[in-house]
């Protein structure tokens, strides 16, 4: 009897044993399956070149600003606007000052922009602001061809719009642009997000454009048309991702949207961990929103469609993050059952936590090979020292992991996650920026 409760005790701890690898190789396998077609993307930035456009007409455009308490950063933006190589008469720049407790309106009218003042505690959050100040704008005599939008720490390169404007000359009726830092070398989680959204211009939005797919908008520095404002009657966009559920939602109205690498902006990235935090919560439980909302419709379009570009939005939204938490949750599982049977079965504690450093090692080589090549190919945009550039190379794949509690948080966090300004503290002219 005893003999046979040792075999039983032996299948099953070569079952949990086999499980741990196969399970991890499955996770492995996925993983490559949906995301090699972005170490494809890789290859197509290196070795192709950029698209290039001239415009035949410089058209009439509108900047939109939403700001909240940012007296001390949207003058800034504004003389950066005021200073592009395009002629002024084309160029209004309007601010919605929502919410303020501060002097940003004053600060705004005095810099030369139009403003708007908002107040509304219940529809909180950027999307509502743009939709305010897009109304009111449509209720005005006034006619543009394209809207402009930035958030109020942006600086703009004096040949931003101009660079747009070549792009939008070419029929496209949403564009993105390259995203730069004003702030790259404050700290680790700084360097952290500048590093992300260089490798999305360059490695992502870039290689769409080449190949003439669809790119992604990511928050800041956009514009769009006068067309599809009016379609929308406004900003429609207001779950907590509103940039993404845009995107998702061009995509699946067949709107292309294009991407401009030559126009550079530059924002503020976040150095505070508590606001980092923050920001990347309302960001997750924002992708898990645009996925709730949109992602049925994103899978009918794959195959209906046969929409490469409704795929591309698809794995944006949904895998990594999943999976991810999956294969947490399962190994984390495993993991406790080897500590409470540490002294019966060691070797399936051993072999757990063997599988979770070999998963974290794979996780850790793929993201600094990433951060490298960015940081190699963009060196010159970077604005850092030379040795911060190195070292922040190492400290992207934990900047990166850190997204992992920031998920599961999101996904049980049942009290209302809402958007909360961040306090941009780092006053910096564009030509400070470009030193």
């Amino acid at each position: 009897m005893e003999m046979f409760i040792v075999t039983v005790e032996n299948k099953w701890r070569y079952k949990l044993l086999s499980f741990i690898s196969i399970f991890n190789l499955i996770i492995f396998i996925i993983f490559t399956v949906f995301y090699s077609y972005q170490i494809f993307y890789v290859f197509v930035a290196l070795f192709n070149k950029s698209k290039n456009f001239n415009a035949s007409i410089n058209h009439k455009y509108a900047v939109v600003i939403a700001a909240r308490n940012e007296s001390a950063v949207i003058a800034q933006l504004i003389n950066s606007i005021k200073k592009q190589n395009y002629p002024g008469e084309l160029l209004d720049i309007y601010v919605v000052a929502d919410n303020c407790t501060d002097n940003t309106a004053a600060v705004a009218k005095k810099a030369g922009a139009i403003v708007f003042e908002r107040f509304n505690k219940q529809l909180v959050g950027k999307g509502y602001a743009l939709d305010y100040a897009f109304k009111n704008i449509l209720k005005s005599n006034k006619c543009y061809e394209g809207y402009f939008v930035f958030d109020a720490d942006n600086l703009l390169d004096e040949n931003y719009v101009s660079e747009m404007n070549k792009v939008f000359d070419k029929g496209y009726k949403i564009i993105t642009s390259y995203r730069n830092s004003k702030n790259y070398d404050t700290n680790w989680l700084s360097a952290g997000y500048s590093l992300w959204f260089l490798r999305e211009a360059k490695y992502l939005n870039n290689s769409r454009m080449i190949l003439n797919t669809g790119c992604a908008i990511s928050g800041t520095g956009f514009m769009v048309s006068d067309e599809i404002i009016r379609k929308n009657n406004g900003w429609k966009h207001h779950l907590l991702t509103e940039d993404i559920e845009f995107t998702i939602d061009s995509a699946l109205q067949g709107e292309k949207i294009g991407y401009c690498g030559s126009a550079v902006l530059y924002d503020e990235q976040p150095y505070l961990f508590k606001q980092s935090w923050n920001q990347r919560l309302r960001w997750a439980k924002g992708f898990y929103q645009v996925f709730a909302k949109y992602g049925i419709d994103l899978i009918k379009a794959i195959f209906k469609k046969r929409s490469f570009c409704c795929y591309d939005m698809f794995v944006t939204i949904m895998p990594a993050l999943f999976l991810t938490l999956i294969s947490v949750a399962v190994n984390l599982t495993l993991f406790l059952i080897g500590l409470i049977n540490i002294e019966t079965y060691p070797e399936l504690m051993n072999e757990t936590i063997g599988a979770i450093l070999l998963s974290v090692l794979n996780s850790y080589i793929v993201l600094f090979i990433l951060g490298l090549i960015t940081t190699v190919t963009e060196w010159k945009n970077i604005n850092s020292s030379p040795l911060k550039k190195i070292k922040y190379i190492f400290s992207f794949p934990i900047f990166i992991f850190t997204y992992i509690p920031i998920s599961i948080v999101a996904l049980f966090k049942f009290k209302k996650i809402e958007w909360k300004p961040i306090t941009h503290s780092i006053v910096k002219t564009i030509e400070e920026v470009r030193q």
